[in-house]
């Protein structure tokens, strides 16, 4: 009885994987169903555009034509009115002439006749002459020499029909996105997808896209072979829409359905996750600009973000910049370093909140997050200060080098400082040499208005000479270069404002 009833599980256990793959075919079909009927209409589309971009080809044919038989016209027209011209002022000289010799023969003066005549005579032979052959024949006909041959395009509209493409393989059925894997964190979006479970078509890659976070066009984030990826550099507390299609040599599949994911605004939590999709009545849409074109596209990885701040339109200075940060009152999440993107001299502890370095020459490491809009600031503490370095704050391009000072290349945009002044430097090239520099226990400040487009620097809350750099655009990501002979510290401060946190990096 007992073996029965476990031959009977294991045949059902079979029988169930074969409805669940039916259920799935099901699925797929009726989703070919409507995919048909939409490729329907694309194609109807497509071919009333092609027909009307033939016609309005032939409509601009037919006005260069007339344009050539209008010219015509008035060539032959200028033509004949100027023989008509020339005609009519040696017809009036010819009459003249003749009723000259009219009155010259009715004279009864013989001896006058006699003196004019000889001359009047020639005049007459040479008027004669004037009216030679070929002055009264039409220079111009009426006649259009001109045939349209339209046989040729007559036979090709005759002949335009569809062309029957054969193909090795159909294009990739539309990839699903996987729910269960796809997360937000903080300013960063991570999407998983997979091909049908029944699909057989070869793949050769996947195109990603999202909108701008405000309703806007979608644009392509990602091309590649991964089926999975991670965005940074979106605006925090904002809802985005993304979907992904896949693609082969035949061509690519329609899109995925769209997700709609929001990205945190949590102030307290730096590990909070949030699982797509974000119901509607969650989704508390700001509106705010487009996110920058140039994002950053890596391999998967968890992270902490930092803070995004919106500008005031009547900043005029640190100090009014910082008014405005202070009082925003907007989201604000945890920030660290990164040990993904750092130098391997480069060393951390505190949870990546710390770092120091094992050499005596310049060392680069970035935070986790990248910004593209906003208001950004935060702060460095100097703690330790030992033989007088020259470290370097900033922001900089997630490729920037890494075993030089900050600044040296074209992916840097920085201030190093002594302890008895400071220097500019992008691209090394060093500029504004400001008196005042760093001891232990000053503090460095980064303000970085996106808004703006400018970086500017304080020591100790005041400003360290003119707005540093203008111009800005693209995805920075906050960056520091220091030896072994400083330490820096990242550390979350409350403010006194209600609701309301900054964020503080210090230099130990």
């Amino acid at each position: 009885f007992f073996p029965l009833q476990s031959q009977l599980s294991q045949a059902l256990n079979g029988l169930s994987d074969r409805a669940k793959e039916a259920k799935e075919f099901l699925v797929q079909l009726r989703n070919m169903v409507q995919q048909i009927q939409e490729n329907s209409v694309e194609f109807e589309a497509c071919l009333v555009a092609q027909c009307d971009a033939l016609i309005d080809a032939l409509n601009r044919r037919k006005a260069q034509l007339l344009s050539r038989v209008n010219k015509e016209h008035e060539h032959k027209l200028k033509v004949v009115r100027d023989q008509i011209s020339h005609c009519t002022v040696k017809l009036r000289q010819t009459t003249g002439l003749m009723e000259y010799c009219l009155e010259v023969i009715k004279e009864n003066d013989p001896s006058g006749f006699l003196q004019i005549s000889d001359a009047l005579i020639r005049r007459v032979h040479l008027t004669e002459d004037q009216w030679g052959k070929g002055t009264l024949t039409p220079r111009m006909t009426t006649d259009f020499d001109l045939n349209l041959d339209n046989a040729p395009l007559l036979q090709s509209i005759h002949q335009l029909d569809f062309v029957q493409m054969k193909v090795s393989s159909p294009v990739p059925a539309p990839p699903i996105l996987q729910l269960e894997e796809c997360c937000t964190h903080n300013n960063s979006a991570t999407l998983s997808w997979k091909q049908p479970p029944l699909s057989t078509v070869q793949v050769e890659g996947y195109i990603l896209e999202l909108d701008d976070g405000n309703g806007g066009q979608f644009r392509e984030v990602y091309v590649g072979k991964e089926t999975m990826c991670t965005v940074d550099g979106l605006h925090f507390n904002s809802t985005y829409s993304a979907r992904v299609k896949a693609f082969n040599k035949t061509g690519v599949s329609p899109y995925s359905k769209t997700l709609v994911l929001q990205t945190s605004e949590d102030t307290q939590s730096e590990e909070q996750t949030l699982p797509f999709p974000v119901p509607l009545e969650r989704s508390q849409l700001r509106r705010m600009s487009p996110f920058s074109s140039t994002l950053n596209l890596q391999p998967s990885f968890p992270g902490r973000s930092y803070f995004e701040l919106r500008s005031s339109a009547h900043q005029l200075s640190l100090h009014s910049s910082l008014q405005s940060l202070n009082s925003a009152g907007e989201l604000i999440a945890w920030f660290s370093f990164d040990p993904a993107s750092a130098h391997a001299d480069i060393i951390f502890s505190n949870d990546n909140l710390t770092v120091t370095c094992n050499s005596y020459d310049d060392r680069v490491v970035l935070g986790k997050t990248g910004f593209s809009k906003g208001l950004h600031y935060w702060e460095l503490s100097i703690d330790r200060y030992d033989n007088h370095p020259d470290p370097a704050f900033g922001v900089a391009c997630i490729d920037v080098l890494k075993d030089a000072m900050l600044g040296k290349d074209d992916k840097a945009w920085a201030m190093y400082v002594d302890n008895n002044r400071s220097w500019f430097m992008h691209n090394n090239s060093h500029t504004n040499r400001t008196e005042g520099g760093i001891t232990k226990g000053a503090t460095v400040g980064v303000l970085l208005d996106l808004t703006r487009r400018t970086l500017t620097f304080s020591i100790n809350e005041d400003q360290q000479g003119p707005v540093a750099f203008e111009n800005l655009e693209g995805l920075f990501f906050p960056a520091v270069s220091l030896n072994r002979n400083v330490q820096v510290r990242a550390l979350t401060v409350l403010s006194g404002a209600p609701q309301q946190h900054t964020l503080r990096l210090s230099l130990l």
